[in-house]
C-alpha cells in the first residue's frame, strides 16, 4: 500500500480526548509538517510521546496535543502510524484532519486501518472481525467471547483442522500422481484421518447458537390481555419504573422496549400493549397491532395470564395463535388468591407454564432462567472458542457438508479424484474463514460494517 490514510478515530462529539490517526509512507512526513514540538526534537523516538501544537498553513495553533509515532512493523497497520490526541471537539477534529489531507493524506475508508492490518499479516480474518465485535460488545459474556477471538484462538483451531485436511489432501494427490512411487491409498486410513476434523468442526458448529445470543441478543415480547401485569414485569426485570402502571385496563397504547443482560445475553425486551378483540378506541387499535409485529419479529414470547382469575376465552384465542412460537406462559399476581386453573391452561398451550409475581419479585429467577434455556436449549456456556459469526457458521458447515461427501466416496472402488475434489472445497472453506482465500467483494463487505478511523 503506497498511499497514506487519515481518519478521525473517536466518536464524534465533545469529550476530553480525541484522536486523529494517519497509517502509511507519508505518515510521519506529514505529522513534521503539523506537529511543532514545544521543546526542540531533532529525532523522533517510536512509541514516545511529544507534546506539542498543530497548527495550519498560516501558522496559527488549532490545538495543543499529544503525538505519537509507531513505526512499522511495530503498529497496528504493520506500517508507519501517527496518533495526534487532541481536546475532543468536532470543528478541531475536523481542522486537524483536513491538515492532513490537505499535507498528501487521503481519507480512510470504513475499517481500513483493520483492513491493512489484515492485509499485512498482523490479524487473521477471524481477529480483524473480532475488533469490531469488541466495539459492539453489550454484555460482559459477550466482551470476553469477542476478547479471545481477538486473541486468535479461533483462527488457531481453524488453521490447525485446515492443517490436518491439507496433510490429507497431500497424501490423495501424490497416490493420484505419483501411483508408482507414493504408498497406496487406504479407504480405512482416510476414513480414520477425517475423524478428528469432523469432530473438531461439529463442536465449533454446535457453539454458534449461543454465539448468535452473545453477539446479536434475544428479542423477548411481553404479551398478554390488558391489565394482567405486563409493564409491572417490564418494570421488575428491569428494576426502574419504566412504564406507567395503573389498574386502568389499557395504559400502555405502545410498544416500550428496553435492554438488560440475562446471565450474559443482550436482552431486548418490549412492553406491549394488550391484546383483545375489540380496541377502545384507534389509539389502542394502532398499539395493538403494533403488538402484532413485534410478535411476529419475536425470539422468545411472554404471555402473560392473571392468576388472580379464571382463564379468559381471549386468552385461549391468542395463545391458539401463538402455537409454534417459542414462548412461556406465565402466571401473573400470584402473590393473590389463585383462580386460574393449571389443567385449564396445559389444554390452551404448550408453552411451559411458571408463576410469578411482578409485584413482590417472587419466581423472577426462575424465570429468568425459563427465558436462556428456551432460547439456547439448556443454558450459556461461556468456555472455549464460540462461533458468533453467520458467516463463519455457514463455512464451517459448508465444509463438513463437504468432508461428509468425500468420507460416502470412500469404498472398495473408491473414486479418489473426486474425494480429492471434496477435500478442496472443505480446505477452500476453511480458509475463507480466516482469510487465506477470501476473496476482494467479501473484505468489502465486512470493513464496509466498520467505523471510520478503526
Amino acid at each position: 500500500m503506497t498511499d497514506t490514510i487519515a481518519a478521525i478515530s473517536t466518536p464524534l462529539g465533545e469529550g476530553g480526548i480525541g484522536i486523529v490517526r494517519l497509517s502509511g509512507p507519508k505518515a510521519e512526513a506529514i505529522a513534521r509538517q503539523l506537529f511543532h514540538p514545544r521543546r526542540p526534537v531533532k529525532k523522533w523516538h517510536s512509541h514516545r510521546l511529544y507534546l506539542g501544537h498543530i497548527r495550519d498553513s498560516q501558522g496559527q495553533v488549532i490545538d495543543e496535543v499529544l503525538l505519537a509515532l509507531m513505526r512499522a512493523p511495530h503498529s497496528y497497520t504493520r506500517e508507519d502510524v501517527v496518533e495526534i490526541n487532541c481536546h475532543s471537539g468536532y470543528l478541531v477534529l475536523r481542522r486537524i484532519l483536513e491538515e492532513a489531507l490537505v499535507r498528501g493524506a487521503r481519507l480512510a475508508r470504513p475499517g481500513e486501518f483493520t483492513l491493512r492490518a489484515f492485509l499485512s499479516g498482523r490479524l487473521d480474518l477471524t481477529q480483524a472481525e473480532a475488533v469490531l465485535e469488541v466495539i459492539q460488545a453489550r454484555t460482559q459474556a459477550g466482551l470476553r467471547v469477542a476478547a479471545a477471538h481477538l486473541q486468535g484462538g479461533l483462527g488457531q483451531q481453524v488453521r490447525k483442522i485446515r492443517e490436518e485436511l491439507i496433510n490429507l489432501l497431500a497424501q490423495v494427490e501424490a497416490a493420484l500422481d505419483f501411483p508408482e512411487e507414493a504408498q497406496e491409498l487406504e479407504p480405512d486410513a482416510i476414513k480414520s484421518g477425517l475423524a478428528s476434523p469432523r469432530h473438531l468442526l461439529g463442536q465449533l458448529c454446535d457453539t454458534y447458537r449461543e454465539g448468535r445470543l452473545l453477539r446479536e441478543g434475544l428479542a423477548v415480547v411481553i404479551a398478554g390481555r390488558p391489565n394482567v401485569g405486563k409493564s409491572s414485569l417490564l418494570n421488575r426485570l428491569l428494576a426502574a419504573d419504566r412504564a406507567i402502571v395503573t389498574e386502568i385496563p389499557g395504559t400502555t397504547r405502545d410498544v416500550i422496549e428496553e435492554s438488560l443482560a440475562i446471565q450474559g445475553i443482550p436482552v431486548r425486551l418490549s412492553d406491549t400493549a394488550g391484546l383483545r378483540e375489540a380496541a377502545g378506541d384507534r389509539v389502542e387499535e394502532l398499539g395493538m397491532a403494533r403488538t402484532k409485529d413485534r410478535l411476529e419479529q419475536a425470539d422468545v414470547v411472554l404471555y402473560l395470564v392473571d392468576g388472580s382469575q379464571p382463564l379468559a376465552p381471549e386468552d385461549r384465542r391468542l395463545l391458539k395463535e401463538l402455537t409454534g412460537r417459542a414462548g412461556l406462559a406465565v402466571i401473573n399476581k400470584a402473590d393473590l388468591p389463585q383462580r386460574l386453573s393449571e389443567k385449564e391452561l396445559e389444554e390452551a398451550t404448550t408453552f411451559p407454564r411458571l408463576r410469578i409475581s411482578a409485584l413482590t419479585g417472587q419466581g423472577l429467577e426462575d424465570l429468568k432462567q425459563a427465558i436462556v434455556d428456551l432460547a439456547s436449549a439448556g443454558g450459556v456456556q461461556h468456555e472455549g472458542e464460540i462461533v458468533t459469526q453467520a458467516r463463519h457458521h455457514r463455512h464451517l458447515a459448508n465444509c463438513l457438508d463437504s468432508l461428509l461427501k468425500a468420507q460416502n466416496l470412500l469404498g472398495p472402488e473408491t473414486p479418489w479424484e473426486l474425494v480429492a475434489e471434496e477435500l478442496r472445497a472443505a480446505i477452500r472453506e476453511l480458509g475463507e474463514i480466516t482469510g487465506e482465500e477470501v476473496g476482494e467483494d467479501i473484505l468489502d463487505r465486512i470493513f464496509a460494517q466498520f467505523c471510520l478511523g478503526k
